[in-house]
């Protein structure tokens, strides 16, 4: 076996440790010009959390300005002004996989199964994802999501369903993949303390590991990222160089490999630092001032 260029880090990503600061940016906007498969939408200004009221004004003003760069949007509730993104997304002529946000408040719950099966028949759900990890959070037991899914699937039955959990919550609960049109997968290399160096390949098995146990359904990422500032976890280190080379490195295999990948997030949220710390305010490609970051 003989050395071949093309084949250097292959596994890990490109090879961009020779590229200066400037270099990265500029490949970084190539990359996003060229689009993505989709992303995640970030609707909250800043001083507003999930429970209060977004308006159509403030999703219309960020919808404009991701437009150009992806196909797709993913949003995770019905309730509370979120119900309309994906009304303003097909208005874009963006494909939504949309969510409803489910928790142990009951009635809240109900709402937002009530406005995810509205929102489908009303033809504005291309994927419809019932919960985003209620089992890693543990809010729902096995049993209750599953009411929740076949209550959805039986309402919108041309609608792909699925559940948005951690890659490995799969293998473990078969009967919710059982359940699943289609396998809606995390995979965070941060949040597992993978250095950036080895980023990809962890991720390639997180990705891999979710297909195997989908048994030839499809798996979408429906999250990953690394954030551009914060304390880091373990040999996860935030900045803004690693967020650059984790955002072209997912891009590019991705694309390669014909795989639907939803980057988060669009926008940075300084409410997400109460459940993930400092780390939890910087996930966004567009800062909190809705300026290109990275």
């Amino acid at each position: 076996m003989s050395y071949r260029a093309d084949k250097i880090m292959s596994l890990s990503g490109g090879n961009l440790d020779n590229k200066t600061t400037k270099g990265l940016q500029n490949y970084f906007k190539r990359v996003l010009k060229m689009g993505m498969h989709g992303i995640c939408f970030s609707p909250y200004e800043e001083k507003q959390e999930p429970g209060q009221q977004i308006t159509e004004k403030q999703i219309r003003r960020r919808m404009k300005i991701i437009k150009p760069y992806t196909k797709w949007i993913r949003s995770f509730s019905c309730t509370d002004g979120n119900e309309h993104i994906p009304r303003i997304a097909k208005e874009y002529g963006i494909k939504t996989l949309v969510g409803a946000w489910l928790g142990n408040d009951a009635e809240i719950n109900k709402k937002e199964i009530s406005g995810l099966i509205k929102l489908a028949n009303e033809g504005y759900v291309d994927i419809a994802a019932v919960g985003n990890e209620v089992m890693y959070r543990q809010d729902l037991t096995e049993d209750e999501l599953l009411v929740f899914m076949y209550q959805v699937k039986q309402a919108i039955p041309d609608t792909p369903v699925g559940y948005v959990d951690a890659y490995y919550e799969f293998s473990h609960r078969p009967k919710i993949t059982e359940a699943c049109d289609v396998i809606l997968a995390n995979c965070y290399p941060y949040w597992e303390g993978c250095s950036l160096e080895y980023s990809l390949i962890y991720m390639k098995d997180m990705y891999n590991q979710a297909k195997n146990a989908g048994n030839g359904k499809k798996v979408i990422i429906t999250e990953t990222g690394w954030p551009s500032f914060g304390q880091g976890l373990q040999g996860a280190k935030p900045s803004q160089i690693n967020a650059l080379k984790y955002f072209i490195n997912s891009q590019v295999w991705s694309e390669k490999e014909n795989i639907d990948m939803f980057y988060f997030s669009s926008f940075d949220e300084s409410w997400k630092v109460g459940a993930e710390g400092d780390v939890g305010a910087y996930w966004g490609v567009w800062d909190k001032e809705e300026k290109l970051k990275l």
